[in-house]
């Protein structure tokens, strides 16, 4: 016996909702597929993750590269969000750290995190982050002020890179987006478990 609809309707409909179902899955997918995608090329500026280990064994090359820093706010969110060095230059292979100021302007507690990229977007397959805040949410009290590492290295096949071997000046840039705000807690110890990240210094 068949299990089919009969009814030239209903198979229409059946048709349809498959249809619906093969789309919902396919654009459900396609967000971690990307996401994997411009980790792995470094598309559309995405930047690549090492261990401190990796790090430490990098070749260092005698040339040298220019990081520049950028920081931006989302209209949405109440900080004040700036790099507190504007350029490093070092040799390319060698592991370098910035440091990125946050400030909360309101008058509550607000978790925030950065999104990130670098330019220009061909870099981004040799631009390797070794420890960052961005990495996790940032927890500020109100008017509190928070000072926030990034540690980086420039993989030195770059020089060697068909495309990118003429990248010498890279930009570094994120953007703080508002992540929510925290639950109340019922004691000092629970508040003091959302804090920022684990790098972050806090300024009183």
């Amino acid at each position: 016996m068949s299990l089919l609809p009969k009814d030239k309707n209903q198979r229409v409909l059946v048709s349809l909702l498959g249809v619906v179902v093969t789309m919902g899955a396919l654009a459900w997918a396609a967000v971690p597929f990307y996401n994997w995608f411009c980790r792995v090329t470094g598309y559309a500026g995405t930047t690549q993750v090492a261990t401190a280990e990796e790090a430490a064994e990098q070749v260092i090359l005698d040339e040298t590269i220019t990081i520049r820093f950028d920081a931006n706010t989302d209209p949405n969110l109440p900080w004040t969000f700036r790099p507190l060095q504007t350029e490093l230059e070092l040799p390319i292979g060698a592991t370098g750290m910035a440091f990125y100021e946050a400030v909360n302007n309101s008058d509550h507690p607000i978790i925030g995190r950065a999104s990130y990229n670098v330019a220009p977007e061909i870099a981004g397959s040799f631009f390797y982050k070794i420890e960052c805040f961005c990495f996790t949410e940032q927890l500020l009290q109100p008017g509190e002020r928070i000072e926030m590492p990034v540690s980086f290295e420039v993989d030195p096949d770059i020089v060697t890179d068909r495309d990118a071997y003429k990248v010498r000046d890279i930009t570094l840039s994120y953007t703080f987006h508002q992540y929510g705000t925290p639950e109340p807690v019922a004691g000092a110890d629970n508040q003091a478990a959302l804090t920022t990240g684990p790098d972050a210094t806090r300024i009183n």
